[in-house]
């Protein structure tokens, strides 16, 4: 994660919630409405801030591509409708950055599963392997795709053995006899 603070769209989004909930639980109504409606206009104000910002950068790929990969910037993009990827190509966003290769065998829009296989050498099939990276996951698709709502994780698809089929190599012929009977 990117920056100091720990926090990402999730984090703030439920620490909001508690807080209005505080408000909610404490019986007093028009501080309630008020507080809500400073959320929606903050919300507006970033947002707007937020379009600027990308269109001011559209400008400057490089540093367009740079806010894109950071896991802060891009949770704040995609809460405000702002992230200019399709939801696929942020997934593969969020799975470049996880410590262990994975490739996306596929997103179901309508349950939210994302299905993932390990890759390489890196997985070797174990259930804490396997947990590790779903979690790691998870976490990188909170910020850059939170449409993903759960992770799949399969092993790598094992190779086939191969089989040499034929004869051996030639033998040297030592008079017709072969090597193996030759003094």
């Amino acid at each position: 994660m990117s920056g100091t603070t720990g926090m990402n769209a999730e984090t703030a989004g439920r620490r909001v919630e508690e807080v209005l909930d505080r408000l909610a639980d404490s019986g007093d109504r028009a501080a309630c409405e008020t507080a809500e409606e400073l959320v929606r206009v903050l919300m507006e104000f970033y947002g707007a801030g937020l379009a600027r910002t990308v269109d001011l950068l559209r400008q400057h790929p490089d540093a367009l591509a740079a806010l894109l990969g950071d896991e802060l910037v891009a949770g704040l993009l995609v809460l405000h409708g702002l992230h200019p990827d399709d939801v696929s190509r942020r997934i593969d966003r969020a799975l470049e950055g996880l410590p262990q290769p994975v490739v996306s065998d596929g997103f179901d829009p309508a349950t939210g599963v994302l299905r993932v296989r390990l890759t390489g050498s890196g997985g070797c099939g174990c259930a804490g392997t396997l947990e590790g990276v779903g979690q790691a996951a998870r976490d990188a698709l909170a910020s850059f795709a939170p449409e993903v709502t759960a992770v799949d994780v399969r092993e790598p698809a094992r190779e086939p053995a191969l089989l040499q089929i034929g004869s051996g190599p030639p033998r040297p012929v030592d008079h017709g006899r072969s090597p193996a009977t030759t003094p």
